[in-house]
């Protein structure tokens, strides 16, 4: 990198073509960021496979239901409460509330 001053007081620095070393710098940070980022979700997602599980029995009521049954909603209703209300395509009771009425 070499400083050039051009007689007011001003200093500018050039460098050679494909950006400064802090461009470079920035660039590799992001990249950590993103796998960090990455890693975090994947351990999170394995922390608590009882969601999956929520979701999977959201999927699955969804199959059998069709157009009646909320999936959308049932797998919020998943991760919103950590899977602790796990619904049951058999119990009505779990999953009445993610169910439409029939017009």
């Amino acid at each position: 990198m070499k400083a050039i001053d051009d007689g007011n007081g001003d200093l500018y620095f050039l460098d050679a073509p494909g950006g400064t070393e802090m461009e470079g710098g920035v660039k590799m940070y992001s990249g950590v960021a993103v796998v960090l980022i990455f890693t975090c979700f994947v351990f999170c997602a394995e922390a608590n496979p009882i969601v999956g599980i929520c979701i999977t029995n959201c999927a699955q009521c969804k199959k059998m239901f069709g157009p009646y049954f909320e999936g959308q909603l049932c797998a919020d209703t998943c991760v919103k409460f950590k899977g602790k209300i796990i619904p049951d395509c058999e119990d009505l009771a779990s999953i009445v509330p993610f169910l439409n009425k029939f017009e």
